[in-house]
């Protein structure tokens, strides 16, 4: 994976400057891989993946699964924080990825599966979902908590725990699909 990591650094800067990679993180060879859509401001900070406010989600997402971060492989299907500036205030938000992100990242994301190799793939959200499955027309509302095999992969698709900070509705559907997830595993 290093050498994974350092091409893909390498090949970054070349395309998008001095902008912080935020690589993929836990166990290799890892039986259940997670894929989130990019890193935000304090995943940028720290260089890892689902630090901040998700990432809080997440950490109550694997206890509840029974999972122990050291034994997953976590990762984003953007390295780098795509953002914009606000309006209001000048300093950096969030914003989905753009065209040029994707076409850079995507294929490595591929490779980064490729290398991983793990019996179960949980997208976070309907972007990682989307990439994942290279199928724009899968929306997260259809399949979320239903486990998907395609393409020698066997992908369990979950909200992002984002979406649970901005839509508490999704809570409880959020939770139960966490329980099914762990009746699969």
């Amino acid at each position: 994976m290093n050498d994974f990591n350092k091409r893909m650094e390498e090949e970054s800067r070349k395309k998008f400057g001095d902008r912080p990679v935020v690589f993929g993180d836990g166990r290799l060879n890892a039986e259940i891989m997670l894929i989130g859509e990019a890193p935000g401001g304090e995943e940028e900070k720290q260089g890892r993946p689902f630090v901040g406010k998700a990432g809080k989600n997440l950490d109550e997402f694997l206890e509840i699964v029974g999972l122990d971060r050291g034994d997953i492989y976590i990762s984003n299907v953007c390295k780098l924080r795509p953002f914009k500036l606000s309006p209001k205030t000048g300093k950096p938000i969030n914003r989905a990825p753009n065209r040029e992100e994707l076409d850079f990242f995507v294929p490595l994301l591929h490779e980064e599966i490729k290398i991983v190799r793990p019996k179960l793939i949980v997208t976070l959200g309907n972007f990682a979902l989307n990439y994942v499955l290279m199928d724009k027309s899968v929306t997260i509302g259809q399949c979320h908590g239903q486990l998907i095999e395609r393409d020698d992969m066997k992908i369990f698709p979950l909200y992002h725990p984002a979406s649970v900070i901005y839509d508490r509705a999704k809570g409880p559907v959020y939770i139960e699909d966490l329980h099914r997830l762990k009746e699969i595993l």
